[in-house]
């Protein structure tokens, strides 16, 4: 049998061995695909009908973008990238902190105590009144272990908490120092 020649795929000829002619590697190829496109026909497919496969070029990768093509990606290993390749490392942890306030402290100390500055590792709170500033003191630790929890290590190594600001006498752009408000009771 020639290499142009196909075996007809309903006869069940195969070559003879025993007559001491070894079988080609190409007509045992074209047997194995004969009997494979016979048993997909059966089961109801169309096998080789076109537009159903997709060819790349190249050797074939495993890896998202292994190979310099632009495969996807997952979104948060993207924006980990980009904020790493931008320095904007800290400024995620601190808006990770004042976003997530709530759910550190809770929401009744959430609407008590706000976040006023985060400068370095140093948290800056201010409570409304000075009974919450005194209760936000004693929560100071419980609070840095919740912040190292949900955010990560070292974020935040201290918290300053502030009482209520009182009132200012200082009004407008033609004040003047001194004193203040004490020389005028007394």
């Amino acid at each position: 049998m020639t290499p142009a020649q196909a075996p007809d795929e309903t006869s069940g000829d195969e070559p003879d061995e025993a007559a001491g002619a070894a079988p080609e590697p190409m007509d045992a190829a074209r047997e194995a695909l004969t009997r494979a496109r016979r048993t997909a026909r059966d089961k109801g497919l169309r096998p080789g009908a076109a537009g159903r496969t997709r060819r790349h070029r190249g050797a074939a990768s495993t890896e998202p973008g292994a190979d310099g093509r632009r495969d996807p990606q997952l979104l948060g290993d993207e924006v980990d990238r980009l904020v790493a390749g931008r320095g904007w490392a800290d400024d995620v942890q601190v808006g990770g902190v004042v976003g997530r306030w709530r759910a550190i402290v809770g929401d009744q100390v959430a609407s008590n105590v706000e976040v006023v500055a985060f400068e370095g590792s140093t948290l800056t709170v201010r409570a409304r009144s000075t009974a919450w500033a005194t209760q936000m003191r004693l929560l100071t630790s419980t609070v840095l272990g919740r912040i190292e929890e949900l955010i990560g290590e070292d974020v935040v190594r201290e918290i300053v908490v502030q009482g209520p600001a009182g009132p200012h006498w200082r009004k407008g752009p033609l004040s003047s120092g001194g004193r203040g408000p004490r020389d005028t009771y007394g």
